[in-house]
């Protein structure tokens, strides 16, 4: 499947400056492979940074065959559409990429393997992200039998940066405390896709979904930190991922995820978010079950705030702690070490 050596390209058609294009936008911030182009026709004669909020320079092309020319040899589908659906317009380009000789990744719940997969010629694959690997046993908790520390990112909505947040934590880890074994543990298709290993716990049904969980944590259990990508959020009508992280993680400490001025979801925006201490409260007695297993303590709050300016950023982390009690850092702005460093 992909491999460090592998030249990418990202698929972010008419995405590249929208909310759908997250599966690209964390490819570009956390993948180690080298990235030739995106395809966005939309912005193209571009780069990411001129398209984008995001620092990159990675040029913007019109179209599959540019990105072939270019060198691509894989292309990464970096849109996640309403649903998780593959739109009818995306199969020629993607149908011409593979007779252009790349191969793909596809994070999209729909598999790309049973109706592109004749198209292949050795050598070429299709890695359908979101299909879950094993049949898991049903939970039994054992994760708490465990001596290690279990942090779990959780957040106040969908897409509130709850992956970037535990990725940025990761890496903090990883070079500054080299002697501390700390274990990622991907959850969704994109943070599968940049470490190369995890559970697309979404495509688990319900049943097992706690129990594919367990299995994952069970696997780091010889790490000295293990970091849960979170999913969803506990205020999210549509959202069950949350309590089978909890379940299956068992985890001894949270991280809240937040984006800086929010007062409700932003679909349906009907709910409000509540005062964010008094959510951070209901996360830890759900962990505990009011007292009937194990507890967390949440470690701090990662705020996201990416729609302010530097000031105004440091204002609202500074209000917010004030607020809670609690650390709070924007790890991605200004490093993950003040809430890292709780975790060492």
């Amino acid at each position: 499947m992909l491999e460090p050596r592998h030249r990418i390209a990202i698929y972010m058609e008419a995405n590249l400056d929208s909310d759908y294009g997250k599966m690209g936008f964390g490819v570009m911030r956390f993948c180690r492979n080298e990235i030739v182009c995106i395809v966005d026709s939309t912005h193209a004669g571009k780069t990411v940074r001129e398209a984008s909020p995001l620092p990159y320079d990675h040029p913007v092309v019109a179209g599959i065959d540019e990105a072939a020319e270019m060198g691509a040899e894989v292309l990464v589908l970096g849109t996640a559409p309403s649903g998780g659906r593959i739109p009818e317009s995306w199969i020629d380009p993607l149908t011409r990429a593979i007779r252009w000789g790349m191969s793909l990744v596809n994070g999209l719940h729909d598999p790309l393997n049973e109706r592109l997969g004749h198209h292949l010629k050795p050598g070429q694959w299709i890695w359908d992200v979101r299909q879950p690997g094993f049949t898991p046993a049903i939970a039994s908790g054992q994760a708490a039998t465990l001596s290690n520390r279990r942090i779990l990112m959780v957040g106040t909505d969908m897409s509130i940066g709850k992956m970037t947040a535990g990725l940025e934590i990761w890496k903090w880890m990883r070079d500054r405390r080299p002697g501390i074994r700390t274990d990622f543990l991907a959850t969704g298709q994109i943070g599968i896709t940049v470490t190369g290993t995890g559970i697309p716990l979404d495509a688990f049904k319900l049943d097992h979904a706690c129990g594919a969980v367990e299995t994952l944590v069970m696997g780091s259990a010889e790490a000295d930190v293990v970091i849960v990508e979170g999913q969803g959020s506990l205020l999210h009508p549509g959202s069950s991922a949350t309590l089978s992280l909890i379940r299956g993680a068992c985890p001894t400490h949270l991280i809240m995820c937040h984006r800086a001025g929010m007062s409700t979801l932003r679909a349906p925006s009907n709910v409000k978010i509540p005062p964010l201490k008094a959510f951070i409260e209901l996360n830890e007695r759900v962990v505990s079950a009011c007292g009937a297993l194990a507890p967390a303590v949440t470690a701090g709050i990662a705020l996201n705030t990416s729609e302010l300016e530097e000031a105004a950023a440091l204002e609202a982390i500074g209000a917010l702690e004030l607020e809670t009690g609690y650390p709070v850092e924007d790890v991605v702005r200004f490093g993950a070490g003040k809430l890292a460093s709780l975790l060492a």
